[in-house]
């Protein structure tokens, strides 16, 4: 059915792929840095929103206000824990981290960087690292697909799976085309656009509810405990180990290692944390705000879409719902590009091709696991028994956390730690990980939490138990930390 806001939607897809096929253009003859890392040119706004965007995806639109809405604002706890979380990480994690990787070989992925950090001719870390991406990334964008179809179900009634299928060509066309420069500049504008959805749709909705529009059922029908922040200590602890899923999801810190200069990082860090707290706070408004507006709805997932349609005209609501788009596209663009980097640059090349690969066939390479990635995300998002977006975000989310964050953490403030520490940190997180949420998740306890213990304590000890760090090791270490630049 062609309305007013499908027309809207075909505009704002139009427009990506625009940006899309600008930076194939442009980039032509241009190598692996350019097309997975734009070259270390990224300025602080692009750069800032587009770490925000590539993180914030469907879940904080549809998700998180989904969750807020069923249960009350104990589920807020996520949005304190991923503002901490995302502070910390740009002013304690960002500046090291681009540092670093330039002395660790001008290191364009995270498995690379780990590798070169520890002066390491082995393999393992990097294999383990894409084989962890690939499954990681996979599900991830599963979540971002399946936002896609319930948007365009619920608008235009066109079948989910067909709409999964529309979003993942727009998403692999441009990123297929223009690499981290049109992903960036394409999270750019969705990060504005998600800003401005969050911004007025909540204000206008309370508007509505004051002048006597809603609230009434709202208020009667809100389960027990709604507005206790306090409630459920568990929902409190899992809530703030979200943050501790940003100091090592590649998708994120890759933005970190891709400014331009250490002035543009402390500019940019001031533009993201400020974007996030908004986003955040926002996207819980949402949830309890179209509580009391709607009163009960059969999908809770569909909050913010009918609070949008309720209060706004076609042309308006169809602007705003692009944000869901924006917010779907913005994240599973990064995360097939992190994958791609991560196969082409850690295993294709070094592994499968023994170091001979061109760049023009390390291109082709990545470009191939950005589709293959995107049609089994696409399998995966269209099984009814796949999960929630939240859900599906969650699981990815806990398990980059536990995996990578405290193995990034040491690499950048410890001296000591040595190649098989990191090696088993990484592995010991992930495991624990899964474990903890295929036979503990009824505790209630995020697997996040007990994967990141894991890890920061595998790393450790067995770094200890092997001796530490050599010499040259440590060495690097002292040239990034002196390094200005």
């Amino acid at each position: 059915m062609i309305n007013t806001e499908s027309v809207v939607f075909i505009i704002y897809l139009i427009f990506m792929l625009g940006i899309g096929v600008y930076f194939f253009v442009k980039s032509k003859g241009a190598g692996e840095k350019d097309y997975f890392l734009g070259g270390r040119q990224m300025g602080a706004w692009v750069s800032a929103l587009s770490a925000g965007a590539s993180d914030m995806s469907a879940w904080v639109l549809m998700g998180l206000p989904a969750s807020v809405y069923a249960t009350g604002l104990g589920n807020a706890w996520v949005a304190i824990g991923l503002a901490l979380g995302y502070a910390i990480a740009w002013l304690c994690e960002a500046g090291r981290l681009r540092r670093f990787t330039i002395v660790a070989g001008d290191s364009i992925t995270v498995p690379q960087y780990l590798t070169n950090r520890f002066l390491s001719s082995s393999k393992a870390l990097q294999v383990i690292c894409a084989a962890i991406f690939l499954v990681a990334y996979t599900i991830y964008a599963a979540s971002s697909m399946k936002a896609c179809g319930t948007l365009f179900n619920t608008v235009i009634g066109i079948d989910p799976k067909v709409a999964m299928y529309i979003a993942a060509a727009i998403i692999v066309a441009y990123t297929f085309l223009g690499g981290f420069s049109a992903v960036c500049w394409t999270d750019f504008f969705q990060g504005m656009l998600m800003l401005a959805a969050l911004l007025v749709a909540p204000i206008f909705a309370l508007g509505v509810i004051n002048a006597g529009g809603g609230a009434v059922d709202g208020f009667s029908n809100l389960p027990e405990n709604y507005w206790n922040m306090f409630a459920d200590w568990k929902q409190v602890v899992s809530g703030l180990a979200w943050g501790l899923g940003y100091f090592g999801m590649p998708h994120i810190i890759v933005r970190f290692m891709s400014l331009k200069s250490d002035k543009e990082l402390k500019k940019s860090a001031k533009i993201g944390i400020t974007w996030n707290v908004i986003i955040v706070a926002f996207s819980v408004a949402s949830g309890c705000i179209g509580h009391l507006l709607l009163g009960e709805i059969s999908d809770s997932s569909t909050v913010f879409i009918q609070m949008v349609r309720m209060i706004f005209p076609a042309l308006i609501s169809g602007i705003l719902l692009s944000a869901i788009l924006a917010a779907s596209m913005s994240t599973a663009d990064s995360q097939l590009l992190s994958s791609a980097s991560a196969f082409a640059s850690d295993v294709y090349k070094p592994i499968i091709r023994k170091g001979k690969a061109s760049d023009r066939e390390m291109l082709w390479a990545g470009r191939f696991v950005v589709l293959a990635i995107s049609i089994v995300a696409v399998i995966i998002a269209s099984n009814p028994n796949s999960g929630t977006i939240m859900g599906l975000v969650e699981n990815a989310w806990g398990l980059f956390g536990a995996a990578f964050s405290p193995v990034i953490l040491l690499s950048l403030f410890w001296r000591k730690l040595n190649f098989k520490g990191a090696l088993a940190g990484i592995i010991a997180g992930a495991i624990v990980d899964a474990l903890w949420l295929a036979f503990l998740s009824s505790t209630g306890i995020y697997e996040i939490i007990p994967g990141f213990i894991a890890g920061l304590l595998a790393a450790i000890i067995v770094t200890n138990a092997t001796g530490g760090a050599s010499k040259n090791v440590q060495e690097l270490f002292d040239k990034a930390v002196n390094s200005k630049e």
